[in-house]
């Protein structure tokens, strides 16, 4: 592998909730990441996708073991990354374009910048906008966009401060199936042009194999990495490329193994 941008060694979490004591979410978990890879996340559910995403965003801290962004380990929440959930979370009070301003106004150094080069900002934005078929979108407030228009939004805020991380929470998962397959297309145009590192946690083991290089499976809790797929297939793939045979493979590796793991 490359050089390692997110390292995750031997890592363990245990924590109280309401419904038990005492939960061990995640065991002697480790997982490395390069710089600029996409990976994707699946497993069965409860195996700990969710606890992995925020060991790597600092707001959960591991019992044991180390989790370390770009060669420092993570200590407390990490300013600057981006994210999106499987809901836009959009300020219905905010036009679109102010909506995917808001990380310029509340992270540093853009937010001692945002007034004084307010001009320069709303051109990256609208660049954003345009890249996801949104030209002309930024005047208008998220209840006048379709489901699928909020969510294009939501990568456009998620990316717009070009963090070099993008962790993704199921985004396309309330979507319908046509909706959900025309933004895969429209996330790696943004990957390929930013080049972020990306960590895609997603159930749709399709959605997994179109974006990513690289899908790591989940044990049942306590979450581990048990197995992981290469994806060679060549960048920018279309739908098309999910009816190749090679595609399909990868595929159906992925769900033989998860259904190994969840006893089906």
């Amino acid at each position: 592998m490359t050089e390692s941008f997110v390292d995750l060694a031997d890592v363990s979490l245990r924590y109280a909730d309401e419904a038990e004591s005492d939960t061990l979410a995640v065991e002697k978990l480790s997982l490395r990441v390069a710089r600029g890879e996409f990976l994707a996340v699946v497993g069965p559910s409860g195996c700990g996708k969710s606890t992995l995403m925020k060991l790597v965003t600092g707001l959960l801290p591991a019992t044991s073991g180390t989790v370390a962004l770009d060669g420092r380990p993570i200590r407390d929440p990490v300013p600057g990354v981006g994210m999106a959930f499987q809901n836009p979370t959009l300020m219905p009070w905010r036009t679109t374009l102010d909506n995917i301003l808001l990380p310029f106004e509340i992270i540093a150094p853009h937010k001692h910048r945002l007034r004084g080069r307010r001009e320069e900002y709303v051109s990256r934005a609208e660049r954003l906008l345009e890249l996801v078929n949104l030209a002309g979108a930024g005047t208008k407030f998220p209840w006048q966009l379709s489901g699928g228009m909020q969510q294009r939004a939501s990568l456009c805020r998620a990316i717009v401060h070009e963090p070099s991380l993008l962790m993704l929470d199921e985004p396309f998962g309330a979507l319908d199936a046509f909706t959900r397959e025309e933004l895969w297309s429209v996330m790696q145009t943004l990957w390929m042009e930013k080049r972020f590192t990306a960590i895609l946690v997603t159930h749709d083991l399709r959605e997994a194999a179109f974006l990513a290089d690289r899908v790591v499976v989940m044990s049942q809790r306590p979450g581990r990495v048990i197995h992981e797929e290469r994806v060679g297939l060549p960048h920018p793939r279309t739908l098309e490329t999910t009816f190749l045979p090679e595609f399909v493979d990868i595929v159906h590796a992925l769900r033989r193994r998860i259904h190994q793991e969840s006893g089906q």
